[in-house]
């Protein structure tokens, strides 16, 4: 992004299920808050993600995790308003909130090249990138077709900024897995919220 200023503050909004939050989300959240200038990242555990299985763990635990992940961080902040406001997690519903909530900021939606792929099938994509720029990680060896998104979603052109980000060999799924295995989940998620995992027993069934 070079020295571009911005004369609003400029925030990423970071939704996921964080079942458990890892190392990989924050490496993502950081390499993409560096890359598009943002002053913030607020990360959005769903509530009850429409296109994807229900959480393991309920919204209290997930948000205490994402919490101790992201500690220490001023750069890094959580929001309760999917979890507190029911019903799925559409992320149009998500952002038209956070827009009320932030009138002032630039709002940078955060999502993974396979996100992008699929978000023409979204519920009312024109609107989410008429609400936010889109931020998509890019992961080593995959092209996504800008255009293809473009021709199915017009609103796009121009809102999506592709940043190149490392690729992370760890997943929430495997993570549980290997809870549930017994086997060391050291290093793959920060050690706050691995002390919180085996306190509260989370995945072992």
């Amino acid at each position: 992004m070079g020295d571009r200023k911005y004369a609003s503050p400029r925030l990423g909004v970071f939704g996921g299920t964080f079942d458990p939050p890892h190392v990989g989300h924050l490496i993502v959240a950081a390499e993409l808050r560096h890359a598009l200038r943002l002053d913030r990242v607020l990360f959005v555990p769903a509530g009850c993600p429409p296109h994807k299985p229900q959480p393991l763990s309920d919204d209290a635990d997930r948000l205490a995790m994402v919490r101790l992940a992201i500690e220490g961080d001023p750069a890094f902040a959580v929001s309760t308003v999917d979890v507190d406001r029911g019903g799925p997690s559409y992320s149009v519903d998500l952002l038209t909130i956070l827009r009320a909530e932030h009138p002032a900021a630039t709002l940078v939606f955060l999502m993974g090249e396979d996100s992008l792929r699929d978000f023409p099938s979204w519920r009312r994509p024109g609107t989410i990138a008429t609400i936010a720029e889109l931020g998509v990680a890019s992961r080593p060896g995959v092209v996504a077709d800008l255009a293809a998104v473009e021709r199915a979603v017009p609103e796009t052109a121009g809102r999506i900024v592709l940043v190149p980000t490392p690729s992370i060999g760890v997943s929430s799924r495997d993570l549980r897995r290997r809870v549930v295995s017994g086997a060391t989940i050291a290093h793959q998620v920060p050690m706050a919220v691995e002390r919180y995992i085996h306190n509260r027993g989370l995945y072992q069934k």
